[in-house]
């Protein structure tokens, strides 16, 4: 009995001890964590339509961690994530890192790092990146995601071509008669072999380090999410978690944070 009593004890006081955090992360008593199924990477569903994937993964052992439930809130872009963001519907995210996005939302060091790539027709002439940025071109992306915000701030003579999700760039593509298409590599390598007639041009144009995010403004919780990522690179977790979802091309993002 005694045992029993000490160990109920010690529960309430591990409880009591993540008061703050909890109720910065999941001040509903439940964590509503959002996920991007239009990164391949980070999410999927399976075969049963279920959902799967390393950011799924990590939002299952935050709530563990916290000792709530978990509420998977479903996003096919990252900019509706951070427009979701905006307006409260999610308490905890997993978006790429940009400057523009550090207004409205608070982010963790990243977890994975991924490349951003581009496709182009098999017939076009362009054959490296640095031919890319040139007058008259035009270029596809996916609206709000991570390379979006980077190439509207790196290209300075292409013009960007936005459609809402990063699955649609390949088509919108070729059926708009684009230059080039810019997405996740892996998303792109994807298209590539559903769709004849085109290939990636070799290399990156940039890095995308994808990280945990939460609400603005709650330090404990967004504190805790930083020694939570950490800790889970540290361990094997995010590895392991990419291992068995068979994820390819993706790296274990180094300890620290890059900002």
């Amino acid at each position: 009995m005694k045992r029993i009593l000490c160990g109920a004890l010690l529960a309430l006081a591990g409880c009591a001890s993540l008061a703050p955090e909890r109720s910065d992360l999941a001040p509903s008593g439940r964590l509503r964590a959002a996920i991007n199924f239009g990164n391949p990477v980070l999410a999927s569903r399976d075969a049963a339509g279920q959902p799967q994937g390393v950011s799924v993964d990590l939002a299952r052992a935050l709530g563990a961690r916290l000792g709530v439930p978990v509420d998977l809130v479903a996003f096919d872009a990252a900019g509706k994530v951070v427009e979701a963001g905006r307006a409260g519907l999610w308490d905890i995210a997993f978006v790429a890192l940009d400057p523009a996005r550090a207004a409205d939302i608070a982010q963790s060091p990243p977890y994975v790092v991924i490349e951003g790539a581009y496709l182009v027709r098999e017939a076009s002439p362009l054959r490296d990146n640095a031919e890319v940025d040139r007058a008259g071109r035009r270029l596809v992306v996916a609206r709000g995601s991570a390379y979006d915000l980077f190439l509207s701030r790196a290209l300075k003579q292409a013009q960007i071509v936005r459609v809402e999700r990063s699955p649609l760039v390949v088509d919108a593509l070729l059926k708009e008669n684009y230059d080039v298409a810019a997405g996740v590599k892996q998303q792109l390598e994807s298209d590539a072999r559903r769709v004849p007639g085109v290939r990636l041009l070799p290399g990156r144009f940039m890095v995308i380090n994808q990280a945990m995010a939460s609400q603005k403004g709650r330090e404990a919780g967004a504190r805790y999410l930083r020694n939570f990522i950490e800790e889970m690179k540290a361990s094997g977790f995010v590895a392991r978690a990419l291992e068995r979802h068979g994820i390819q091309g993706a790296a274990v993002a180094p300890p620290g944070d890059p900002r």
